[in-house]
């Protein structure tokens, strides 16, 4: 089963997506509000869903290749098809065991342990006659993933006028958390961050696969009552501190996200570009590592690692950042934010 976010696929859908997204978050409706916008700035729909199903069609074919007898399901967390009505198919369809790729390359809450709880929801939903669901390990370090995130940041860099690659910084971004979350990301005793950690380790990576030696890892789409610390810099407010630093030019890319949807298109190619321009810099985003074939090839490469007990491929050594153990159920206390943990106390 391909698992991911969800995002409404007309403008009716905007409202009810989004407060899906947020329930129990807090979050002000003035922020639903904005974001809402954004979504309607874009016709209501976002491209999230057309992009997974583009992603599920390249890995079947994938899959046939390798000659690997699988169906893929699509199930999303927020939005249609959710995972709840994907499983009972599956159930309907005699599946009685499923691996699942989900749409995050890392650790942390959001990025893994509430695809997790995802998963049993909807397993509980079903019943006994719900298929056993396996959750596909972190892949941030995966060679075809950085190798993607490495072209595609090589071709955004060619776009800029020649006299500005030289100066042109090369900045990583991914979605923001809050900080009390990714301080509890990984399991106890680990020392937490592991969500933060694991994308520090993707940039290192695809940075040293382009000889980059100066690079920043900054945030973006933070949400969530104002009050609330969230992973900064923001990549908007970064971008005025690369100006006054003197930089001429930015590569932004964003390895926090594996496909173009609006929090991508709005947060960089609208609002950061908007911001570069203001300032005079030049600017170029690289494109996300979905729709590269190699992405295709790791999902597969990911079932037959699984299937056939083989050894993960991974590059380096991020220290405690667990990248070859996610295959199993979450460790107990694993990736849970301290608010939640009180309320369970």
């Amino acid at each position: 089963m391909w698992l991911s976010f969800g995002g409404p696929e007309k403008p009716a859908d905007v409202r009810p997506f989004l407060e899906n997204v947020t329930r129990g978050r807090g979050v002000p409706a003035a922020r639903l509000d904005e974001v809402e916008a954004h979504y309607q700035s874009f016709g209501g729909v976002s491209p999230i869903n057309a992009l997974n199903r583009s992603a599920i069609a390249r890995v079947t074919d994938a899959l046939v290749r390798k000659g690997i007898d699988l169906p893929v399901y699509f199930g999303n967390r927020n939005w249609h098809p959710l995972v709840e009505d994907t499983v009972a198919e599956m159930a309907r369809d005699g599946v009685a065991r499923a691996l699942v790729f989900a749409t995050s390359a890392y650790g942390g809450y959001s990025a893994c342990r509430q695809y997790h709880e995802d998963i049993a929801r909807a397993r509980t939903a079903v019943g006994h006659s719900a298929p056993e669901l396996v959750k596909l390990r972190h892949f941030f370090d995966h060679p075809a993933f950085v190798a993607a995130n490495a072209d595609a940041v090589r071709a955004a860099w060619d776009t800029l006028p020649a006299e500005l690659r030289g100066g042109a910084r090369l900045v990583f971004t991914a979605h923001s958390v809050p900080v009390a979350a990714d301080a509890a990301a990984g399991p106890p005793g680990t020392g937490g961050h592991l969500y933060s950690r694991q994308v520090a380790g993707t940039a290192r990576l695809v940075a040293a696969e382009l000889g980059v030696a100066r690079y920043d890892v900054v945030w973006q789409s933070r949400s969530g009552p104002p009050q609330v610390p969230w992973l900064a810099p923001d990549v908007v407010d970064h971008l005025e501190a690369l100006r006054t630093a003197g930089a001429p030019a930015v590569v932004v890319a964003p390895v926090g996200f594996v496909s173009d949807h609006v929090e991508v298109v709005w947060d960089l190619d609208t609002e950061a570009r908007k911001r570069a321009g203001e300032l005079g810099m030049g600017f170029a985003r690289a494109a996300t590592a979905g729709p590269d074939p190699r992405f295709a090839e790791m999902v597969v490469e990911l079932v037959a690692e699984h299937v056939h007990d083989l050894a993960p491929r991974a590059l380096g050594d991020v220290s405690g950042t667990g990248s070859t153990t996610n295959g199993a159920p979450c460790a107990v206390g694993c990736c849970i934010p301290a608010s939640r943990m009180s309320r369970s106390a």
